[in-house]
């Protein structure tokens, strides 16, 4: 199964590479599972997608490093 929407290439042009962006989806869809609201409006309620959305749209930034959280949410 392809991913067709958001594009891979929309997803790496707001996180550094496929691995973090991976890391991400991971984090945030847990976040979803555990309770936490969707900050885009999907028609999916797969965590996984709602994620990719929220990663697409700039809701939620993947970020990379020793010190720093994986992810950081906009208000």
């Amino acid at each position: 199964m392809a991913l067709t929407r958001p594009t891979l290439e929309a997803l790496l042009a707001r996180v550094d590479n496929k691995y973090a962006l991976i890391i991400g989806v991971v984090k945030r869809m847990q976040q979803l599972k555990e309770g936490a609201l969707p900050m885009v409006d999907v028609v999916s309620a797969n965590p996984v997608t709602v994620a990719l959305e929220e990663i697409a749209a700039g809701r939620v930034h993947v970020e990379v490093g020793v010190d720093r959280a994986p992810l950081r949410h906009e208000a």
